[in-house]
């Protein structure tokens, strides 16, 4: 796919924010930083369009460690101060947490919802009025699929979501954008990506389903897209759970 320039970063995460309408005039947005490329992506985004997008809006960047071992943020913090974006760090027990109810199986669906709860309570006490994750393109044919096969239901990620009751929206301005542009973004930039320290990373059910999605791309180029058309045209999105 080769590398993905800033102008065509900002270009299709504007288009995202144009179609959903995800931002509007005066909005204080917290970014989710994993630590990840993705994040880091999306981070680069945001604070380039704050400077011309028709509607003006403030951003944070959070990262929430879970407590799973060393994370070294300092190139990220370094990240945000040339993007001039302010960098927090929240601690939490979520690692302790999840080892003490999580006897066996996935640890990542509990360990995601505390993380998410983390980033919104800390978003509300900073003022935002809304969160921004880095679910790209593949991400959302992903847990579409995921949705599928492991819980017989059908929905993914939604671009734009009110959580009624976290009293707060999600944005997810990387719809657009496919994994593979992220990662040729990372190496062109050299985003300063930091391994996640989480001991179940990449052995997780969305690495099967990744497999399985490449799989019926090389057999039938083009399926992906119309997968993810057919996520936005069915509009099936997950819900408030």
């Amino acid at each position: 796919m080769g590398s993905m320039k800033l102008r065509k970063l900002y270009s299709l995460t504007k288009k995202a924010l144009d179609d959903f309408k995800m931002i509007e005039s005066g909005d204080r947005i917290a970014v989710g930083i994993s630590g990840g490329k993705d994040s880091l992506a999306l981070l680069y985004a945001l604070a380039g369009l704050r400077q011309f997008y028709s509607e003006k809006f403030e951003i944070i960047a959070v990262t929430v460690d879970a407590g799973y071992g060393e994370f070294t943020l300092l190139e990220i913090k370094k990240l945000c101060e040339q993007l001039d974006v302010e960098f927090y760090v929240v601690k939490t027990e979520i690692a302790e947490i999840v080892r003490q109810k999580v006897l066996k199986g996935t640890y990542c669906s509990l360990c995601a919802k505390l993380r998410k709860g983390a980033l919104n309570s800390f978003a509300k006490e900073m003022g935002c009025n809304k969160v921004a994750y880095a679910h790209h393109k593949d991400d959302l044919i992903e847990t579409m699929m995921l949705s599928l096969v492991y819980e017989g239901q059908f929905f993914s990620f939604a671009p734009l979501m009110y959580y009624k009751e976290a009293g707060i929206s999600v944005i997810r301005p990387l719809v657009y954008i496919e994994e593979a542009e992220i990662r040729g973004f990372r190496d062109s930039y050299n985003l300063p990506c930091v391994k996640n320290p989480c001991p179940h990373d990449g052995k997780t059910r969305r690495e099967y389903v990744k497999k399985l999605i490449a799989g019926m791309q090389k057999d039938n180029p083009g399926v992906k897209d119309k997968m993810f058309h057919a996520i936005l045209k069915g509009k099936i999105y997950e819900y408030d759970k």
